[in-house]
């Protein structure tokens, strides 16, 4: 029988040390497939390349790991890796570990949970990770090891059909344990920062910062990680609210 093949992507890019860890953390568990950006492709969400062609290269392969970078998103390096380079269907998909924080509204932004989620589309059990450590010489050591685990648990139960994890790592050494969360409800406050080119030309550098809305909320994926607690949240690619469903029936809305 062969061993579960393993296709993982990032958003920081083919030469990121989250994307190192990660590969390390899984490696024992299967066969490695990284199909990866050939640079940082943060906030790319699900974007799909359309306007210039994809082209992907391999960069190293030794027994049981596999490694190729790929000009394009991180959903395009899943749907390259799916379709053009496995050899096999994948077993499960990884991406990550992400370099930053994905919780909350940060979850629709996301190119780790961009990737994860076309996993979904595929019915291919797949994970988000991300170690909420924002520092250039983050240590990925606990969360590999979390990813290790979590990994194994998929491999073995499985997911639900269109559902994937996202995980989020705390920023300590001294984790208290795994919370199964909700996202937080919250916004970011967006700040535009004007500048001038040589010609005179205005230019704009996006930033801002996460506000929660519920920050008291114990059973939240942001409360969990403020808290030193792993959150593993499930989420589906079905977006529809069905509580308003009736209430939107009752408009009547006539054509």
């Amino acid at each position: 029988m062969k061993r579960p093949l393993i296709l993982i992507t990032n958003d920081d890019g083919i030469y990121a040390p989250g994307l190192k860890a990660l590969i390390a953390a899984v490696k024992a568990l299967g066969d490695v497939l990284v199909v990866a950006p050939d640079g940082p492709r943060s906030a790319q969400s699900n974007a799909l390349t359309v306007t210039v062609p994809l082209r992907s290269k391999k960069l190293s392969e030794e027994p049981g790991v596999a490694i190729w970078q790929c000009n394009g998103t991180p959903t395009d390096c899943i749907k390259m890796g799916i379709r053009k380079i496995a050899d096999r269907w994948p077993d499960i998909v990884l991406s990550g570990i992400n370099h930053g924080r994905n919780t909350s509204v940060s979850v629709i932004y996301s190119g780790t949970m961009g990737a994860a989620l076309e996993g979904c589309v595929d019915d291919i059990p797949s994970i988000g990770i991300s170690h909420c450590d924002f520092r250039p010489d983050a240590d990925f050591t606990i969360a590999g090891k979390i990813a290790h685990e979590i990994t194994a648990k998929v491999l073995k139960e499985g997911l639900p059909r269109y559902t994937c994890l996202n995980v989020n790592v705390p920023d300590t050494n001294e984790i208290k344990g795994i919370r199964i969360s909700r996202q937080a409800a919250g916004h970011w406050e967006e700040v535009l920062d004007q500048r001038q080119d040589p010609t005179g030309r205005n230019y704009y550098w996006l930033g801002g910062e996460f506000v929660d809305h519920e920050p008291d909320a114990e059973d939240t994926d942001e409360w969990a990680v403020q808290n030193g607690y792993v959150s593993i949240t499930p989420v589906q690619l079905d977006m529809t609210n069905y509580k308003f469903m009736s209430h939107l029936k009752d408009w009547n809305i006539k054509i």
